[in-house]
């Protein structure tokens, strides 16, 4: 269709093109999830209109089981992507406790005349159908479309590869057909065996299993990011497999010392993305990247992948897999052993050990434990633990469900308030996980992250130190052995090891997480320079506030504080709020924000004494005295004692002359010193 026979939506420097799929800003495409793009045509059609909550979730996750969560997200990606109107304008505004408002001018295009936005509902050519069907383990899916014989590839560049030494491996597997369920063993089994491949195409012939990083080390002499899959029928009941899968072999290949992966958080926002190979790989900071498709058909699955070498611009290795429904739990060892055939690779005895496929697992437990991962890797922590807890009842053999099912639930008793019970319940989880694999890495840092947040810090410190004997370059137990000297006051240790998690991986922190050190150390530049490029979640952009708030940047910390809230009312946005509405000379109210909090925190046994030490900070600044020295020893006593740190906060100067305050004082320094003495 030519220009004069389209409609599309011009804003500002941007043209939507909804028939097409299309953003364009000045001419060049942005990245849209499916879902990204069909809430920003919704918003835009409404353009200047208040859109409820509700309204939106009827229109774009219609007939779907999601939480607010969803909504937050997605709007906070959007305002990612457009960026900023003139005058610092946001192009989304929020309008507390009711909805969004589309606020720029827009401009409704047909044939090539522009007319007024039209202002219908929600309309059929944007809407796709989206479904919650029940897992049943023997129901085949609705018929669909018949698959293509093979599916496009991207080639990063532009050229056919013609004459290129490419070696195409394709498997099928023919048979009666079996409950369609069983294809999720067969798709991580794929993939492991896959990844396998990639592993040792980067180091032929050389095995650094074990090879311990050295102090000076910047990174792994690889780097991998496996992006999610993308699902070219976008049926909403199987896109949780495309991040789910991805997110297992990555898992898999965690402690493999000569490549650096990295992790499933900061490749969950290619989700259902156009990738641009380059760009990615910049973002990303990999040499290597691992980029595919799949197609469910009936019985059938279809999976498209390829491996490039960035630096070289060259396909390595790419393939088409067929895989039926027979056998299924037999294909990971057949795939693998194909691969390794195909590409003449010599494996060690411990890289092989760690490619074998773990115990056979019930299907229908399996796709739940994706599901689960799907959902938490999107922070939806209340739906990510029912998925993990029917895969568990269904089928408690898999380790990972455990570790997974546990993350879960200590996530949800930190940010959500779940506090004693959900910790207890993680507690439960992990030692479950670690009863059925014993080394298994991931169990190990999840409890370590537990035992800190509980105010367990000594018991913690030796489980990370154990699992850096045989895990040496993992960038996640750098960072949380970081973690916890932090806890313990040991602020130059903790610095140094994030610094170290960084170099082995510098995406390491994009999980979350912040180097907090710095703060607490007083260097607040580079504190600022250390978050996370581009993250615009409420954690981070709370920090960025409270860097400023201690720079003395008052202006702007308020500002950060309250886009922090509006983004994500949460635990620490909360804290924020109350430091904005102080910088606002509105105490009564910022004292009424954190009483709320720190009834909610003692109420439910919320253990994250780092925040409650935040509470205390802000009642300070706020001249509640009591409150401050009534908080300051609550964080003491789960755990959080750094004595070094406590001496020179500027934002404890009310309540240091109070009588109290030097007995918790040196309550923090005896367990520093314990501390110091035991480890250092």
């Amino acid at each position: 269709m030519d220009q004069h026979g389209r409609c599309f939506y011009d804003f500002g420097p941007f043209r939507l093109e909804p028939a097409e799929q299309l953003l364009l800003r000045e001419d060049h495409p942005v990245a849209l999830t499916p879902k990204s793009f069909e809430l920003l045509v919704f918003l835009v059609r409404n353009h200047g209109r208040l859109v409820t909550k509700e309204q939106i979730m009827q229109a774009v996750w219609p007939s779907s089981f999601v939480e607010d969560a969803n909504l937050t997200v997605s709007i906070s990606g959007l305002r990612r992507k457009l960026g900023e109107r003139e005058g610092g304008l946001q192009y989304i505004e929020t309008v507390p406790k009711k909805g969004y408002r589309f606020t720029a001018a827009v401009a409704e295009v047909k044939g090539g005349v522009a007319i007024p936005a039209n202002e219908d509902a929600f309309p059929a050519d944007i809407r796709r159908p989206e479904t919650t069907e029940p897992l049943d383990r023997g129901a085949d899916d609705e018929a669909a479309p018949a698959a293509p014989s093979a599916l496009p590839l991207v080639n990063p560049s532009g050229s056919d590869n013609a004459g290129e030494s490419v070696a195409p491996i394709v498997l099928g597997v023919t048979a009666s057909k079996r409950p369609n369920l069983r294809v999720m063993m067969s798709v991580l089994a794929v993939l492991i065996g896959l990844l396998a491949v990639i592993v040792y195409f980067a180091h032929p012939g050389r095995s650094t299993a074990g090879k311990p990083v050295a102090e000076n080390t910047s990174q792994a002499s690889r780097s991998l990011a496996i992006l999610p899959l993308q699902n070219l029928r976008q049926d909403a009941n199987n896109d949780f497999l495309g991040f789910s899968l991805a997110d297992a072999v990555i898992t898999k290949l965690g402690s493999v010392s000569a490549l650096s992966v990295r992790p499933s958080s900061v490749i969950q926002k290619y989700k259902g993305q156009t990738v641009d190979i380059a760009r990615v790989a910049a973002e990303l900071n990999v040499d290597t990247l691992l980029t595919g498709n799949f197609l469910r058909d009936g019985d059938d699955l279809r999976i498209t992948y390829q491996l490039i070498d960035v630096r070289t611009n060259r396909i390595v290795a790419k393939d088409v897999i067929n895989l039926q429904y027979d056998n299924l739990i037999s294909v990971h060892d057949t795939v693998a052993r194909q691969i390794v055939q195909a590409l003449e690779l010599k494996l060690t005895s411990s890289e092989a050990e760690r490619i074998k496929s773990d115990e056979p697992v019930d299907p229908l437990a399996y796709e739940y434990y994706l599901r689960g991962v799907d959902l938490m890797g999107s922070h939806q922590f209340p739906l990510a633990i029912k998925m993990l807890e029917k895969s568990a009842a269904i089928d408690g053999r898999h380790a990972l469900t455990w570790a997974y099912l546990g993350q879960s639930y200590n996530s949800a008793a930190a940010f959500a308030f779940g506090g004693r019970e959900q910790y207890r319940r993680a507690q439960d989880a992990y030692q479950r996980a670690l009863a059925l694999q014993p080394s298994q890495l991931e169990a190990h840092i999840f409890l370590a992250n537990l035992l800190i947040d509980t105010g367990r810090v000594e018991q913690a410190v030796p489980l990370l130190r154990n699992a850096l004997k045989s895990a040496p370059n993992s960038a996640a137990v750098h960072w949380e052995l970081g973690y916890a000297y932090r806890f313990a006051g040991m602020l130059n240790e903790s610095a140094a090891e994030c610094a170290l998690a960084r170099r082995i991986d510098p995406l390491v922190q994009a999980n979350g997480s912040v180097l907090n050190a710095y703060l607490y150390l007083g260097e607040y530049d580079k504190f600022l320079h250390s978050l996370p490029e581009g993250d615009d979640t409420g954690f981070i952009v709370f920090y960025r506030g409270l860097a400023e708030y201690l720079r003395k940047n008052v202006d702007q910390a308020a500002r950060d504080f309250d886009r922090a809230y509006e983004l994500d009312p949460s635990l620490y946005t909360q804290i924020g709020k109350a430091l904005s509405r102080s910088i606002a000379h509105h105490d009564a109210e910022g004292l009424r924000i954190l009483n709320q909090l720190e009834n909610r925190i003692q109420q439910n046994g919320v253990g994250d004494a780092e925040a409650s030490y935040k509470i205390a900070q802000a009642y300070a600044v706020l001249g509640d005295r009591a409150s401050a020295l009534r908080m300051f020893r609550y964080s003491i006593e789960n755990g959080f004692f750094a004595h070094p740190y406590f001496l020179i906060d500027p934002l404890l100067e009310n309540v240091r002359r109070e009588p109290q305050f030097q007995p918790l004082m040196e309550s923090a320094r005896r367990r520093h010193e314990a501390f110091k003495s035991q480890f250092f």
